[in-house]
């Protein structure tokens, strides 16, 4: 292969990638937005495929995310590789702090004031019963929603301004830069 690593990262080294990236966190989120730029489809379907998989992220539900993503994105016709993508926000970095406002949210919603956030959610979350964890998740899975919908909806907007710039600074550059195409070419007024 061209590009093959000599020697391949271990377990400890991959696990330290993912969590930590080599270069940098920026690099990492340009990395991420060029992916999405990219894809081809409407500027509808990517968007909505990513605030999809922002708002999936956001539920409480481990290991559903992207099949929940995938499901919804179909249904609606928006880019599922876009979808993939937006649930990159549910990372082991931003799970902690998705589920403590998700908690809160869904306390206030729900009008409970008595019960505290246990110290060790992710432990919590990982490694109890269904039964165990339903005071824990009836919370969050109703504060998930506002979030899920504010955050989803933000990135709708800003995934579907982006990329409908992107498509159209590309579509004037493929047609030679006057904006007019293949038109002003051939004679024809537009």
């Amino acid at each position: 292969m061209l590009f093959k690593r000599r020697t391949e990262p271990g377990t400890w080294g991959r696990l330290r990638l993912w969590l930590w990236p080599r270069v940098s966190w920026r690099r990492s989120a340009l990395y991420y937005l060029k992916r999405i730029l990219r894809l081809s489809g409407t500027p509808y379907a990517i968007a909505m495929g990513a605030g999809i998989g922002v708002f999936a992220s956001c539920t409480p539900f481990l290991g559903l995310h992207l099949v929940f993503t995938l499901a919804v994105a179909w249904l609606v016709r928006a880019n599922m590789i876009a979808g993939a993508i937006g649930t990159a926000l549910g990372n082991p970095l931003t799970f902690p702090f998705i589920w403590a406002t998700t908690f809160e949210i869904g306390s206030i919603i729900l009008r409970r004031t008595s019960q505290e956030l246990p110290p060790r959610l992710e432990y919590e979350l990982t490694n109890r019963s269904f039964e165990q964890l339903l005071p824990l998740i009836k919370p969050m899975a109703v504060g998930a929603i506002p979030l899920g919908l504010a955050a989803g909806v933000l990135t709708y907007l800003i995934v579907y301004k982006t990329v409908s710039t992107y498509q159209e600074a590309r579509r004037r550059r493929l047609n030679g830069g006057n904006g007019k195409g293949q038109m002003a070419q051939s004679g024809q007024e537009p």
